[in-house]
């Protein structure tokens, strides 16, 4: 029974943060964001993030949260949330759930601890500028 469920592979869309200018904290600051390189607009997209990881010998979580979006445009990107400085030492995990018609996709995008560095930046695509990507 389980070799006829088909699971659909998602293809070009991926995550990535980018740091920005923040004014509320005076720096840089990072931030995640959902990109859509697909020629298909991503229709009730469901993200749920959340991070874990050990520092200084002790197991870490963060809380869960969850974000919605009706419709992300096919090649368009929408920001997501911000990752805290404290949490890139963490690994940072991302939950997408998506429609393209009338199939359901889903993607764990993780962004391993301490990869969110500027030594990690490549050109985002849509965005053009610098930023770290999880396919």
């Amino acid at each position: 029974m389980k070799k006829d469920i088909i699971i659909p592979e998602v293809e070009n869309v991926f995550l990535a943060a980018v740091q920005e200018w923040s004014d509320d904290f005076m720096e840089k600051v990072w931030y995640a964001y959902l990109v859509n390189d697909s020629d298909f607009n991503l229709d009730s997209v469901m993200v749920v993030s959340k991070a874990f990881g050990t520092i200084d010998g002790e197991m870490k979580k963060t809380s869960i949260l969850r974000h919605a979006f009706v419709e992300v445009p096919s090649v368009s990107v929408v920001k997501i949330e911000l990752v805290e400085k404290s949490l890139l030492a963490l690994n940072n995990e991302f939950m997408v759930t998506f429609f393209i018609g009338n199939t359901l996709y889903d993607q764990k995008f993780i962004f391993k601890a301490n990869s969110i560095n500027e030594n990690n930046t490549e050109e985002v695509p849509i965005l053009f500028v610098e930023g770290v990507m999880v396919k």
